[in-house]
């Protein structure tokens, strides 16, 4: 019976120590037993969504939403403590026969206060390996911030960034309204760029820490889903109803953002159909697609097809990651933005974007909300 306790304490270190090595010194997407941390981060997730609820604007929920990722972090360390306490106490029943005492001799090993002997044949070698863990474990997750943080701000700047294209919460008739009003469309092939190359970095990133999903953006209105989501609207837009003078970077910029998101919903463990039918269907309706194509008329919008005539197009290039942005708006309770679905925990109306007004020497034009 002790050599079954020590064989199993030997196990639970090992597994731990593998999900140690997994996480932050091999990060890849999760796979085998690194799978677990998706269950503790998805606890977490369930846990301040509850407490959401107590929130009653979206900007009180968003407080309440925003330690997520860092309480993630510590729950998943002292996950790991936990799993090593357990396990080096078994591997130490044998020698204090009592499991209790175990549990505290391995306590007092694992973090490095000093060892307790309670009695009975002294074992060395476990209290040095489990001191020596958990040296190692620390010096591992202080390696591993840095590395989360520069991803997590290197994500963040272009979405500050298109609050100027777009507006708050972004949207993708916006942009191109506001490009438009401002004479500025000729830069719409550079934005496109600008979120391919962003869209990459997102699926390095987000597939290697997944926790990087849920860490909030420092504006309540502000999103990396719903920032990328607009862009991708705004690129099949301008596709659908003005093929001949949309760049072709729109379409690498939508390629290279539905495949972003695809990956990250196989992190998740989530079904994704790798080729949709172009004919949908898609949950975003013609008369939202085409009070949208109304919007941008009045902009004086360059625009070869009508609303009917665009939205076949519109829906072969949305069916490619509409049903995944709108889970992972659901999932990460992202900003309740138009044309992005609906939030079960939020219980908040759709916000419509507003739009500042727009100056100019002889006077201005009034902004407002676009609904």
């Amino acid at each position: 019976m002790r050599t079954l306790l020590f064989a199993l304490g030997a196990t639970i270190v090992t597994l731990t120590a593998a999900g140690v090595l997994f996480v932050l010194v091999l990060p890849r997407r999760p796979r085998g037993i690194e799978r677990l941390s998706l269950f503790l981060l998805a606890a977490v997730r369930l846990t301040f969504a509850a407490l959401s609820r107590l929130g009653r604007t979206f900007e009180g929920k968003d407080s309440i939403l925003s330690p997520i990722g860092p309480v993630y972090l510590v729950a998943q360390l002292l996950s790991w403590a936990g799993g090593f306490i357990v396990g080096f106490a078994l591997m130490l029943n044998e020698t204090t026969h009592n499991f209790a005492l175990a549990l505290q001799q391995a306590t007092t090993s694992l973090f490095t206060v000093g060892g307790v002997r309670v009695g009975g044949t002294e074992n060395l070698a476990i209290d040095i390996a489990a001191g020596a863990t958990w040296v190692v474990v620390v010096t591992l997750q202080i390696a591993y911030l840095p590395s989360l943080y520069a991803s997590f701000n290197k994500r963040e700047g272009l979405i500050a960034m298109l609050e100027s294209r777009s507006a708050v919460p972004a949207w993708g008739p916006e942009i191109l309204a506001r490009h438009q009003n401002v004479g500025i469309t000729d830069t719409l092939p550079e934005l496109y760029a600008s979120w391919e190359q962003w869209s990459a970095d997102l699926a390095e990133s987000h597939t290697t820490y997944p926790v990087l999903l849920f860490f909030r953006s420092p504006e309540a209105w502000y999103s990396w889903l719903i920032g990328l989501l607009a862009v991708l609207d705004a690129a099949a837009m301008q596709l659908a109803l003005a093929p001949t003078r949309a760049s072709s970077q729109a379409r690498l910029c939508l390629r290279m953002g539905f495949t972003a998101l695809n990956r990250i919903a196989l992190t998740l463990g989530w079904h994704v159909n790798p080729d949709p039918s172009p004919t949908g269907p898609i949950q975003l309706s013609f008369e939202e697609f085409e009070r949208a194509v109304l919007m941008l008329d009045a902009t004086s919008f360059e625009m070869e097809r009508s609303a009917e005539e665009a939205w076949p197009d519109f829906v072969g290039w949305r069916v490619n990651y509409e049903a995944v942005a709108y889970r992972l708006a659901d999932l990460t309770e992202a900003p309740p933005a138009p044309w992005s679905g609906t939030r079960r925990h939020l219980n908040v109306k759709t916000e419509s974007p507003h739009r500042p007004p727009q100056r100019t020497p002889r006077g201005f034009s009034h902004g407002g909300r676009h609904d």
